[in-house]
């Protein structure tokens, strides 16, 4: 077991290295990118009190970092890849932010090496990097010894069911794509590299943080603002993409609704000791 570990830290280390220079072009910068991330930071600002320390799993670039830092949080910053972290602090050097960010090379199954680093006043995992593991058990476990009680955790994971995307992809003939969240685990390339996503069930998510953790609200991510893929029809509808994330900002908490944008949105409290 531990061998097929280390082989699947090194393959998402290397294809997150090999998107790493492009990344903010492909989504951060990207219409998209910036109307999905604008509703996660919405609820990043209001979990996360001035003056907090936060923990941040898969970092990437170090947008929401850098976003967290200029509001006056700090925050201990990891991503499994090395290239992703080099981009990152470039990126910060220049924003006069590098005092309240450390960024560090460490992968999410190797969250208890920071352990001398804690306690944080909350941690947060921000689009999708959790769906690359199967197990969050032990990531549940490494962020109860490190998160203090009463502390707040916000995970942004792929759903299991996009209506967006079951949609987009039947319209345009694409069966096998509109399904392909529904069945738990898929495929995906990047970077050169073949990378297994899941897609596992909010109860499923919610009994992997139990005991350590309560789940206390959900809400979805890019509900009526479609997935990233769909960029090209958001540069030309402006418009049309705002009108959207009006519509997300109003109904992105409502039962139902909340489980079926393209990102879900959890936050979890630390149970007391």
């Amino acid at each position: 077991m531990s061998g097929e570990v280390t082989v699947s830290r090194c393959v998402a280390g290397m294809a997150f290295d090999g998107i790493a220079r492009s990344y903010d072009e492909l989504f951060t910068r990207t219409a998209i990118g910036r109307a999905q991330r604008a509703q996660v930071w919405i609820e990043l600002l209001s979990a996360f009190p001035h003056g907090a320390r936060i923990l941040e799993l898969n970092c990437g670039t170090g947008e929401d970092a850098r976003f967290l830092a200029q509001r006056g949080r700090s925050v201990v910053a990891c991503d499994a890849s090395a290239e992703m972290i080099r981009v990152a602090e470039d990126s910060t050097a220049s924003t006069g932010m590098s005092a309240a960010i450390e960024y560090l090379q460490v992968a999410n199954e190797d969250l208890g090496l920071l352990n001398a680093q804690a306690p944080f006043d909350g941690a947060f995992s921000n689009f999708a990097g959790l769906n690359c593991l199967a197990d969050l058990r032990p990531v549940a476990r490494n962020l109860a010894t490190m998160v203090r009680p009463g502390g707040r955790v916000l995970i942004c994971l792929w759903s299991r069911v996009c209506a967006g995307e079951v949609a987009w992809f039947f319209l345009h003939g694409q069966g096998k794509k509109a399904l392909r969240r529904i069945f738990g685990k898929a495929t995906a390339r990047l970077g050169g590299s073949t990378i297994t996503v899941a897609y596992p069930k909010i109860s499923r998510v919610r009994e992997m943080f139990e005991p350590y953790f309560k789940l206390e609200k959900r809400r979805a991510i890019g509900l009526f603002v479609p997935p990233s893929y769909v960029e090209s029809w958001a540069q030309k509808n402006a418009r049309a993409l705002t009108r959207l994330e009006r519509l997300d900002r109003a109904f992105a908490a409502w039962p139902i609704l909340r489980a079926i944008g393209d990102h879900v949105l959890l936050e979890f409290v630390r149970c007391p000791l």
